[in-house]
Formats: structure tokens, sequence, C-alpha cells
């Protein structure tokens, strides 16, 4: 494999024990009151795509900016000091590119809380590309449209690449892309279908390992 694809949120950084949270016990109840929706169905979305869904699917009770101000104001704080990175990436960052193995970020998260991870754990310029859903024209995961856009980035085939993802949508949309897909599982998603994946693990160690194992 020539290149490794990596999910920012709940596998480069743990945010996603606090968006899941955060989402069931604040964001969707506030959006839609009248229902109850599961994070599993808007989990791996950009956050302007799920107020797409929630407005279809369900109906919502607050407005696209107030609905985009709240993630936005959430995000700063959740980035900014509450995540921890993940153990052991900068070791796995060097060892790949002392492979001369590519390495992409692939986010459904915007430029902004993208960036605010890399300043504060020392990663900017570890990345060939960093790629945001928001500069995607087309559908966010489970579409594989932002893993596509990602492998072209890095001038790589996407059946060259290995992705690694915590979301069911995001492994669905790595699957469906054509990568060989690592699934890295967190508590914070609970059971959810991992079947698409080619390798599931469970701890960072595991993760350092399958990711070694597939590129050399």
């Amino acid at each position: 494999m020539d290149c490794v694809l990596f999910d920012m949120d709940g596998v480069m950084v743990d945010s996603e024990d606090y968006w899941v949270e955060l989402q069931r016990e604040e964001i969707l109840p506030r959006t839609v009151p009248d229902e109850e929706v599961e994070v599993s169905e808007v989990t791996g979305m950009n956050y302007r795509e799920i107020y797409d869904y929630l407005e279809e699917e369900y109906g919502t009770a607050v407005s696209r900016e107030e609905f985009v101000d709240l993630f936005d104001d959430t995000a700063q704080e959740l980035y900014g000091e509450r995540v921890e990175l993940l153990e052991g990436l900068h070791g796995l960052l060097e060892e790949l590119h002392e492979r001369d193995v590519r390495v992409a970020l692939v986010s459904s998260s915007p430029h902004d809380w993208i960036g605010i991870v890399l300043e504060r754990f020392d990663l900017e310029g570890e990345f060939d590309a960093v790629v945001s859903a928001e500069e995607i024209d087309g559908p966010g995961k489970p579409d594989p449209t932002i893993f596509e856009y990602a492998a072209d980035e890095v001038g790589v085939s996407a059946d060259r690449c290995v992705a690694v993802e915590d979301s069911e949508n995001g492994v669905e949309a790595a699957a469906r892309a054509g990568t060989t897909v690592v699934a890295y599982r967190i508590d914070a998603h609970g059971d959810i279908d991992l079947s698409p994946a080619d390798v599931v693990v469970d701890d960072p160690e595991e993760l350092r390992e399958a990711v070694i194992r597939l590129v050399e």
C-alpha cells in the first residue's frame, strides 16, 4: 500500500467521546425536540450536512445559523482544550514517512477545526494532504467521494490506500471507495456495524500494528 488516509474525529483525537454525548444530550434534542434521533444516523457527516439531513427527515426547531453556531462554539473549546491525541500517533507517522508511505488527513470537520488540532498537537506539515468535507462538491460519508478525492490529492489510486475510520458511515464510505479499511472501534459509538472493514482494532497499538503490516 502506498498511502494511509486517517480520519480525525474518533481516530486521531478522541473527540467522538465528546461529540456523541453532546449530540445525544444537547444538540439533537434541541434541533429535533419531537423525535428520538440516533447519533449513529449522522456520525461521520459534515455538520452542515447534518442539518440538511435532520431538516429533510424530521423537520428542525432551530435555524441553520443557530445550528452552525452551536457546533462551532462547541468545537472551539472541544478541540482547543479537551480532546487528547491518539497515543503513539507521532511515532506512527514517523514510521510511515520512513517507509515513503504518503499520509493524508481526511475529515468531515471543517478546516478551521482541523487547524486547531494540527497546531495544538504539533502536526502541521506532517500530512501530504489535509482534506475536509467542506471542500467536496458532493455528499458526505457514507458516500465514498471524500476518500476518492483524498486519494487523488496525494496521487495514489484508492485501491492502494489504507483508510483508518471509526464510524459506521466512515467505514462504509472508505470501503465503497475501494480502500483497505482499518476500523478503530471506540466505546463512544457502541455496537455499530463495522463489517465492511478489512481489519477491526480496539486500541492504539493494534491500530499501529495493523497499519504497518498493511503498508509493508
